[in-house]
């Protein structure tokens, strides 16, 4: 039996998890006080996703680069590579917020989206 100890992030409760497994098979969930963290015990111990934020390059505006986000999570394992397409690309201004900057990053299927305006 292997055992895992996690904190919950889907509120400010922050319950303490414990995930009992065999096999890499969930047996048992203990300490969430909320059905949302019993959900994210289970997907973090078999399939670990992270919503990955970070700023990327604008040209041709007054700012020098713009936040910008995953919009949604991916799995944590393509972290870096998303980081990696995120630091190689280059916004052009103007850019509104929502817009996407990078369409199905690192073959996750999921869109780099701007975080705020950069004019």
């Amino acid at each position: 039996m292997e055992i895992r100890e996690l904190t919950c992030i889907n509120c400010p409760m922050g319950c303490l998890l414990t995930v009992t497994m065999d096999g890499g098979e969930i047996k048992e969930i203990s300490g969430y006080t909320c059905p949302r963290g019993r959900t994210y015990a289970e997907k973090e111990v078999t399939n670990p996703t992270r919503i990955v934020t970070s700023t990327m390059k604008v040209t041709g505006g007054k700012k020098d680069r713009v936040s910008c986000k995953t919009e949604h999570d991916i799995p944590k394992d393509k972290i870096f590579e998303v980081m990696e397409a995120i630091n190689a690309a280059e916004a052009v201004a103007p850019v509104v917020i929502g817009e996407v900057l990078i369409a199905n990053v690192a073959d996750t299927g999921v869109d780099v989206v701007a975080t705020a305006h950069a004019v």
